[in-house]
Formats: C-alpha cells, sequence, structure tokens
C-alpha cells in the first residue's frame, strides 16, 4: 500500500513538474511554428506577388516592367493575375528574361497568356527553354503580336523612343545618337561581367529566383550556376546598372520564404 501510495505521488509530481510544463509547452510551439512556416513558404508566399520600384537616373524618361522566370506549370489563374497586375501598371514595354515554362507541354498555354499584356513585349530565352526545345518560331511570334520580339544572337530592336533593346550574345551598337538608351536582356545575371567594357543604361537578368528560400540576415541558402555574384535586386556594374528579378515562377519545389515573386517597374 505505501509502494502505491509513493508511486502516486512520484507520477503527480512529474504530471506537475513546471520545468517539463515548460519543455512540452516550448516543445509545441515549436512544432506549431514549423508547420506554420511550412503552409507559409509552400501555400502562401510563392503567389504573393510583390510589384518593386526602382529609379535608376535621377531624371527617368521611361518606365518599363521586368518579369522573369514564368516556370508556368498550367496553373492559368495564377499569370492571368499576374498579367493583370502588369497591364494595370501601363508600363512602356515590358521585358521578360527567360525560362517561360517548366516543360515543353506548357509552352503553348504560357504564350497564350503572355498575349494578353497590352504593351510591346520583348525578351531572351532561359535555359530552361533551350533545355525543353521550346519553339522559338512561336516565342517570337507571341512576342511579336504585342509589337515586340524575341532578342537574342544577331537582334537589336528599336523600341519606345529611342531605346535599343540587345539580346547577351548580340553585337551591341555604340551610341550613335543624341538621348538613345541602351538595354541588355539576358537570362543569366553573370553575364553582366561579359561586359566590363560596354557601357549600358540598363542591364536585365533573372535566372537566380533570388535563391527562392532567403533567411534574414544571411542571404539564400543556395543560388543556381550563373548567378554569380549577383543574387537579386540591383547592382551597379562596370558595365552599368543591372537589375535580377526574383521570378514569377519556383523551381524544382514549389517553395518561397523571404522571397516573394516579383513584378519589378523601372524608371530609367
Amino acid at each position: 500500500m505505501e509502494k502505491e501510495e509513493a508511486r502516486s505521488l512520484s507520477l503527480t509530481k512529474r504530471r506537475i513538474d513546471p520545468k517539463r510544463r515548460r519543455a512540452t509547452l516550448a516543445g509545441s510551439v515549436l512544432l506549431a511554428m514549423g508547420l506554420l512556416t511550412l503552409v507559409y513558404g509552400f501555400l502562401i508566399e510563392p503567389k504573393w506577388i510583390a510589384v518593386r520600384e526602382i529609379d535608376i537616373t535621377n531624371a527617368p524618361s521611361h518606365r518599363i516592367v521586368h518579369i522573369s522566370d514564368i516556370h508556368f506549370k498550367g496553373d492559368r489563374n495564377y499569370l492571368v493575375r499576374v498579367i493583370g497586375r502588369i497591364n494595370d501598371l501601363s508600363p512602356d514595354f515590358v521585358c521578360i528574361t527567360g525560362d517561360l515554362a517548366e516543360e515543353k507541354k506548357y509552352l503553348d498555354g504560357v504564350l497564350g497568356i503572355i498575349k494578353q499584356i497590352r504593351q510591346p513585349v520583348f525578351g531572351v530565352l532561359g535555359n530552361h527553354d533551350l533545355r525543353n526545345k521550346a519553339s522559338l518560331t512561336a516565342i517570337s511570334a507571341c512576342f511579336e503580336s504585342t509589337g515586340g520580339a524575341l532578342v537574342g544572337d544577331h537582334t537589336v530592336v528599336a523600341a519606345t523612343e529611342g531605346v535599343l533593346i540587345s539580346g547577351p550574345s548580340s553585337k551591341v551598337p555604340a551610341q550613335d545618337a543624341q538621348g538613345t538608351k541602351r538595354i541588355v536582356l539576358a537570362h543569366f545575371p553573370s553575364t553582366a561581367d561579359r561586359f566590363a567594357h560596354e557601357s549600358f543604361d540598363l542591364m536585365l537578368a533573372g535566372h537566380s529566383h533570388g535563391g527562392q528560400v532567403r533567411i534574414p540576415l544571411w542571404g539564400a541558402l543556395i543560388v543556381p550556376s550563373g548567378t554569380g555574384k549577383y543574387e537579386k535586386g540591383y547592382y551597379q556594374t562596370k558595365g552599368g546598372p543591372l537589375y535580377v528579378n526574383v521570378g514569377i515562377g519556383t523551381w524544382f519545389i514549389p517553395v518561397r520564404f523571404f522571397c516573394r515573386p516579383e513584378i519589378t517597374v523601372i524608371r530609367f
């Protein structure tokens, strides 16, 4: 009898042990925070569009929208919402720096939605577009239907009011007219280092996704090769201002954390 009472008393003490209670509470809080983080990273932030605005010069004369890395996987409603936001912004023209569709089978879907952009669309291919053997004819026709063009190895396009838009491997002409501004579109941010002896008004790139998952005060956990030292945002390089867009879609894992999908408004 005494043994049973002693054991009962011991169990009671354990049940009301404040240290054990605090440890249990802390564990529950950490578990809840972990679950909330997963829900946020997988279900909320990947489609929580940020519109970021940046002025490259003190007296800008042009206003454009830059997006990148759509990685379309069939989510029509999300991309239609993105395009709606772009149309509401009414830029002079739109630049897309590659990786339109996750797989070739999604190409027609993404191009059909891009055609809804009411401003000229200029763009370059990304590594996924090339790997998927996406139809250059279809992409070119899509961009041209908006009044823009696919720029690449051989194309330099004269756009709105004295802007020249070139691809990463184009033979970029010298600035031969007063007031003419030059833009280079590239998929890989590290391409900017190739233009150390040139001088551009603006360079645009994507590819990095900003790492998709970023830790405060640390940065991206990992970025793909071809990013170089340009993870996200604005950089002043030897060749001129560079902006790296973190992308609209996701790759590999559909997660974003402290790295919202981005529409960039650039005045230059």
